[in-house]
């Protein structure tokens, strides 16, 4: 860290520790960023901090492959800072405006995560603004160990991560990718243990693997690796659209840079929900606007005026429950709840994506997997109608119950139905309630139930 850069950032730090002592303690709190990837509701905003100064990335350790970055820098920027050096983030969550802090209190998965895990586990040490009011340190072997192992999955209820350090790994310039068809759901989750298992798919190796479901007899894992060079690159970021193009071709190369960001342009697929994906209407979109931010500018607007809910109400259409969601279910009862998911749930197209604990002697308290086994990530980010009688949460409470009948876990960025009894066994409330009355006693930040299922 150079000596301007270490001394802005102390500058910061004393400035956000008097802001937060001057706000009072009785008023709700939250963060003041440019950037959320927040589903669900939220109450009124009360107190905003201003964290916006704690952007960017403070160095880039070649030798130690490492880099400090501070807690509201997007990947979009710091990915920037570390492909020239041939350097990138070992997990880098697929929308550009994820912040690393916020990865790391609320999770993050991406093709990388069935060998590297999630985003907190290259995570070396955080400093934390705590609820209390004071900055530590936290770290794997030092005082504040439970903090570091209880931060991942506590969403900010126990302090906001200013800086982290974080590992990184080598890159080469380009990715080859092979997108391999599985006919049933039998195969599909075969084919996917094996190739995690092996790290390889027909002799080649394989650094990346995700999966995308298009129906009952179409599904497609979707291999990467790492290549020096490529004959030709394809360009998902402008009028071609990178899920369609999966059953068109069986192969594809792209740039580093263009692979981690090839769900950007079109959020996945909901980009066809504001009329992108229409040659006609692309056409006339500038190509800055195609990425996830810009699709975020208009949820908020509709979250705001409720339009397209209006419309529908006056066309008689019926009413729609938001069912986004990621879950982690053990690749054994992958199929299980597959057959579940279509049956009752039905979305399509779905994402899947393998992961497994990077350190099986590692336990993160807030979001325990099972350091041996596999996981498949299911992620669904649409809606369905309710039918008559159905009750706002129908579909969510589903998908809860039987993610936790299967050994499943649930990602909290979205729409939340547990009660609280089941809430706190399902995220260790003992080790929470220990971390709370350590580092925020008086309560200045919401709780976790608060938080993540009453809307904080």
């Amino acid at each position: 860290m150079s000596t301007d850069a270490h001394a802005a950032y102390d500058e910061h730090k004393r400035r956000l520790l008097a802001e937060y002592a001057a706000i009072s303690s009785g008023r709700p709190l939250r963060l003041a960023k440019r950037t959320s990837n927040l589903f669900r509701a939220r109450r009124s905003p009360g107190a905003r901090l201003d964290v916006r100064d704690f952007v960017g990335v403070l160095s880039v350790d070649l030798a130690g492959r490492t880099a400090d970055v501070l807690g509201m820098t997007t990947y979009e920027q710091l990915v920037e800072a570390t492909l020239p050096h041939g350097l990138m983030p070992l997990v880098v969550p697929q929308l550009k405006t994820i912040t690393i802090g916020g990865a790391v209190t609320g999770l993050g998965i991406e093709s990388s995560s069935f060998r590297s895990g999630l985003p907190h586990e290259s995570v070396l040490e955080i400093e934390v603004l705590t609820g209390n009011g004071c900055i530590v340190t936290a770290r794997p072997d030092n005082e504040h160990r439970d903090l570091f192992f209880g931060f991942p999955n506590s969403y900010g209820t126990l302090g906001y991560a200013l800086r982290l350090r974080i590992e990184l790994e080598p890159v080469k310039p380009y990715v080859h990718l092979r997108h391999v068809r599985c006919f049933d759901r039998g195969e599909l989750f075969l084919s996917l243990d094996d190739v995690c298992e092996a790290r390889s798919y027909e002799g080649e190796p394989v650094d990346f693997i995700d999966g995308t479901v298009f129906g009952l007899d179409e599904a497609y894992l979707t291999l990467g690796t790492f290549t020096d060079t490529a004959a030709t690159t394809s360009d998902y970021t402008g009028n071609d659209i990178y899920y369609r193009s999966l059953p068109r071709r069986r192969e594809d190369d792209l740039t580093i840079h263009d692979y981690l960001w090839r769900w950007d342009t079109d959020w996945f697929w909901c980009s066809r929900t504001f009329g992108v994906q229409n040659p006609r209407v692309r056409r006339l979109v500038p190509k800055r606007w195609l990425r996830s931010s810009s699709y975020w500018r208009l949820v908020e607007l509709e979250r705001r005026y409720g339009a397209v809910e209006l419309i529908d109400r006056l066309r008689g259409r019926p009413a729609w429950e938001h069912v986004v969601q990621d879950v982690e279910v053990p690749v054994a009862h992958a199929a299980a709840f597959f057959d579940f998911f279509v049956r009752e749930i039905g979305i399509w197209p779905f994402w899947i994506c393998p992961l497994r604990q990077r350190d099986p002697n590692v336990r993160w308290d807030l979001y325990a997997l099972d350091p041996e086994m596999l996981y498949v990530n299911f992620g669904f980010w649409s809606t369905v109608a309710l039918a008559d009688g159905e009750a706002p949460g129908t579909y969510n409470r589903r998908v809860e119950r039987v993610v936790g009948e299967f050994g499943g876990r649930k990602s909290l960025y979205s729409t939340s139905c547990y009660d609280r009894d089941e809430f706190w066994r399902l995220y260790n409330g003992p080790a929470y309630g220990a971390l709370k009355r350590r580092y925020d006693p008086a309560g200045r930040l919401l709780d976790l139930y608060e938080k993540c299922v009453e809307h904080g």
